[in-house]
């Protein structure tokens, strides 16, 4: 069972929240369920480049204190190693250029999702890695069983031979106007390739936040960025999955 973060001491104690063992093809898995207490909807969530971590239990658990199911999943399994930089390459790599297997992990996080949550409406949302592998499935097949998706601070390339075809649920993306990872160059040709499919979505930068500008605790964490990232993630919550 994980144990809440100091850091988090003001967040309410979910109805529910364990952490979830779960296997693929005999590979083992860990993700994290944090229910609330009327849940109007379930949030997929999908971890940074490091890995699922307590960052990502406590967005659960803030999710559940508004009101959303959540549910944190596991794109790398219990076996790869992410400690140091070279290691989170090599994970990250390995599904960027396996994006048939990037899929089934997430397809296999939405039904361990689902069989948690009696709720019928979905939102995925994502940071930095876990922003590209959100509109990974925003562009799949499968983007029809969410209401929408989201990033914070997350990758906007579209791979070779992908594209956008304007039927997909809208996207909102929340991004550092500092970001020299994923560049504010990045951002405009993301937009220009949505606008030019008909796609339906939104974008706000956030004037001097660096990428991973939400991570708490951090040397890159700026407060007004992540305040008011949150709250238009929240405002997006309610839009599509109801109040």
């Amino acid at each position: 069972m994980y144990r809440a973060l100091t850091i988090a001491s003001l967040i309410s104690t979910p109805v529910l929240a364990e952490d979830v063992s779960y296997d693929m093809k005999g590979e083992a898995f860990r993700g994290y369920f944090a229910a609330a207490e009327d849940p109007k909807g379930l949030v997929l969530i999908v971890h940074d480049w490091d890995g699922l971590t307590d960052y990502e239990r406590r967005r659960a658990d803030m999710l559940a204190d508004i009101g959303y199911d959540a549910f944190a999943l596991d794109m790398f399994g219990q076996d790869t190693p992410t400690e140091t930089v070279e290691h989170r390459r090599a994970a990250t790599g390995a599904l960027y250029q396996d994006r048939d297997r990037m899929r089934t992990l997430l397809n296999e996080g939405i039904a361990q999702a689902q069989a948690r949550s009696d709720t019928s409406g979905m939102v995925v949302m994502g940071y930095c890695f876990g922003g590209a592998v959100t509109l990974e499935m925003a562009r799949s097949d499968g983007a029809e069983m969410a209401a929408g998706f989201a990033t914070f601070h997350g990758g906007l390339a579209t791979p070779e031979g992908q594209g956008w075809d304007g039927d997909e649920p809208p996207v909102l993306v929340l991004h550092g106007g500092a970001d020299t990872s994923i560049t504010m160059d990045d951002v405009a040709r993301f937009s220009k390739e949505l606008e030019a499919s008909g796609n339906t979505y939104t974008i706000e930068v956030y004037s001097g936040a660096p990428h991973a500008f939400t991570v708490f605790g951090s040397d890159r964490y700026q407060e007004r960025a992540e305040s008011e990232s949150w709250a238009a993630f929240s405002a997006f919550l309610q839009e599509h999955l109801g109040d």
